[in-house]
Formats: C-alpha cells, sequence, structure tokens
C-alpha cells in the first residue's frame, strides 16, 4: 500500500519536477553563457606577433587541426543560417524582383527564352537576398573565431566593427542600385541604337553581380583598419603607394564595370578613392595602440 501511493505520489509531482528540471538546466545554461561572455570579454592575453604564431602553427601541426575544427563548426552555423535567410528571402522574391527591375521599367520587360531562366534567376534573387539579410551573423561567426587569439581591446574593436561592416555592405549595394544602375542601364540598353530585350536570367546576373562586388569593395576601409590594428599595413605606406592605388582601382573598376565607357568608370572610381583614403585615415587610428605596445615590450 505504501509502495503504491508512493508512486502514485511520484505520477502527480512528475510535471513539476520536469518544470523544475527545465528551470534548473536553464539557469545553469545563462549562468555559464554569463560566465564564458565575461570570461572573453575580460581575459587578456599576450599580444602574440603573426609571425611567431604562423611558426607555432608549423610547429605544432595538432594545434592547427583543432583550430580547422573551430572553424569548420563556425562555417557550419553560417551556412545554416544563410539557408534560413534565403528560404525566407524566397517567400519575397516577387516583391525583390519588381524593385530590381525598377531601373528598367519593370518585371514585364524582361523576356525568357528557356524553360528554367526564370526559376534561376529567382534562386540568385533568394540567394543574394539571404546572403544580405545573414551578413551580420557570418561576420560575428569569422569574429568569434579569431576572438580568442585576440587582445580583449582588439575583441571589443572586433564586436564594433561587426554592425560597421553591415552597414558598409549595405551602403555598397545601395550606391550600385541608386547610382550606377540608373545610369549604366540606359546606356547598356540603347548602345549603338540597337533594340535590346534583356532576359531575365542575364538581367538579374548583371544587376545582382554589380551589387554584390560593389557592397563587398565598401568593405576596403574596414580590412585596412584590421591590418594596420595586427600591423600589417601603415597609414605612411598607403599613402606612398596612393599612384600604385589609383592604378589598381582603375583596373577593379573595369572589371566590374558593366560598361567600359569613362562615365561608368568614374562613378566606380570616384567611391573607392574616397574609400582608400577613409582606409589610410582608419589606418593612421590604428596605429597609435600598436605602436605603444611596441614600444611597452
Amino acid at each position: 500500500m505504501r509502495k503504491t501511493l508512493k508512486t502514485i505520489w511520484r505520477i502527480i509531482i512528475a510535471p513539476f519536477r520536469f518544470i523544475a528540471w527545465v528551470l534548473r538546466g536553464i539557469y545553469n545554461w545563462i549562468s555559464n553563457l554569463y560566465a564564458n561572455i565575461s570570461a572573453f570579454f575580460t581575459e587578456d592575453i599576450e599580444d602574440t606577433p603573426v609571425t611567431d604564431a604562423v611558426s607555432k602553427a608549423v610547429e605544432h601541426p595538432q594545434e592547427l587541426l583543432f583550430h580547422l575544427n573551430e572553424l569548420r563548426k563556425h562555417l557550419l552555423r553560417a551556412v545554416a543560417v544563410l539557408a534560413v535567410t534565403t528560404a525566407l528571402s524566397f517567400t519575397f522574391t516577387t516583391q525583390i524582383l519588381d524593385f530590381l527591375t525598377n531601373p528598367i521599367g519593370g518585371l514585364d520587360k524582361l523576356q525568357a527564352i528557356e524553360v528554367t531562366e526564370s526559376v534561376g534567376s529567382v534562386m540568385r534573387v533568394a540567394l543574394l537576398s539571404g546572403f544580405a539579410l545573414a551578413f551580420p551573423y557570418i561576420a560575428l561567426e569569422l569574429w568569434m573565431f579569431i576572438a580568442p587569439g585576440l587582445s580583449r581591446r582588439a575583441r571589443m574593436w572586433g564586436l564594433i566593427a561587426i554592425p560597421a561592416a553591415t552597414l558598409f555592405f549595405i551602403g555598397g549595394m545601395a550606391f550600385a542600385y541608386y547610382i550606377m544602375l540608373p545610369v549604366a542601364i540606359p546606356f547598356l540598353l540603347n548602345f549603338m541604337g540597337i533594340r535590346n530585350i534583356p532576359r531575365p536570367y542575364s538581367y538579374i546576373s548583371f544587376v545582382t553581380g554589380v551589387m554584390f562586388w560593389i557592397g563587398i569593395a565598401f568593405e576596403f576601409p574596414l580590412v585596412i583598419f584590421v591590418l594596420a590594428k595586427v600591423g600589417l599595413v601603415r597609414a605612411e605606406m598607403l599613402l606612398q603607394q596612393w599612384r600604385l592605388a589609383m592604378v589598381v582601382i582603375a583596373v577593379i573598376a573595369a572589371l566590374v564595370t558593366p560598361t567600359v565607357d569613362p562615365v561608368n568608370m568614374s562613378i566606380v572610381m570616384a567611391p573607392m578613392i574616397v574609400l582608400y583614403f577613409l582606409s589610410i585615415f582608419l589606418a593612421r587610428i590604428a596605429q597609435p595602440n600598436r605602436l605603444q605596445q611596441v614600444e611597452s615590450v
């Protein structure tokens, strides 16, 4: 009789025990997460030069395998989020396509000649939109991979750079859409007076390609800032090599620009030149901290 009552009592309180177990697990998870975050931002490590870090990785390849495994985990999470954002973007492809085809007068201006052409265009738009949505998280995963090897101050700068990188990427895409395309597309469609009926795949590939690569190009100042932070570049060196930089920018503009006329190339080159000198300014900001560390050793 006592065992029966005990069993009945355990059955009655089973839901409450389960709730208590779940709450205890959540509390432990939050406590561990808080401890890890606190340690992540408060613990400081010795700033190791890049050359020493590379030589250490060569001498101890097992540590390199560990880092590659960690990189795999971060990339898998980034790809998973990219898949979710791409699926989400897929539900809004009609609105996105209407937006992308505004420079030529709307979606009805396109004419497909292949059976799968429209499907490929939709998938390309969904993938680019998904990447734009997932960009902050992808940048966060990359930062989380390299952050354990950085000093506390560098971690904070890296965390601040993530929203900045997102704004630069979106700004580059907006520049391509609102400034470049309205100038380039009419020129291409009316070149030599030849009647041109754009195909969905060629037009969407052209527009998304230009927007994507211009968005990536706008990340250049942040890349220079990071390189200056670790001591790989200096503002003085960038300023001295400005003539070579202009040539490189012209080549990049010729590759990215949809046309080879000087007007469209100038439209691409102008912001890239501004970004280059902005990179010099950011590199100059990043250098003093690095120099002080070197002098204190």
